[in-house]
């Protein structure tokens, strides 16, 4: 039975991890399947995995990009994401998403004067109580299993 990422990473034991993502339906990412040939994807791929490690707290020792799935050696950096405020975890955040209607209001400091002191603690508290570390977690995992990079691949 598959466990929770959760209780697979202890930061105590090692800052190092191999991860290892496949294709879905014996796909091909990379290569040529049935005279198609997508290679054009792995270039794609080494620079989603380079932009990803900018913006989480997760350094890419070494990778991979095989036809049909990806291997990635990271290695947490803890240093750095206990050094990021709150808007920095929210501006990294909105790097790849578009947040919450509060996060995107915090980060703006004309609309941030408007936010009630309940929602300002709000974002603090999450900041307080690991966003940091949850950007590491997230990293790992998308970095280790996200292949819809671009959003949308064509055939």
């Amino acid at each position: 039975m598959p466990k929770a990422r959760k209780s697979q990473i202890s930061l105590l034991d090692t800052p190092y991890y191999h991860c290892v993502s496949r294709c879905v339906r014996r796909a091909f990412l990379c290569g040529e399947q049935d005279g198609k040939n997508f290679e054009h994807r792995r270039q794609w791929v080494e620079d989603r995995i380079h932009t990803l490690s900018e913006v989480f707290a997760i350094d890419v020792c070494a990778y991979a990009v095989m036809s049909n799935h990806t291997h990635v050696v990271l290695h947490v950096a803890m240093d750095k994401a206990e050094a990021f405020s709150t808007e920095d975890v929210i501006q990294r955040w909105h790097t790849l998403y578009k947040g919450t209607l509060l996060t995107q209001r915090y980060l703006s400091p004309e609309l941030r004067k408007d936010l009630h002191e309940t929602q300002i603690k709000t974002v603090g508290k999450q900041q307080q109580s690991g966003a940091s570390g949850c950007l590491i977690s997230v990293g790992l995992c998308v970095l280790s299993m996200s292949m819809t990079f671009p959003p949308k691949i064509p055939p």
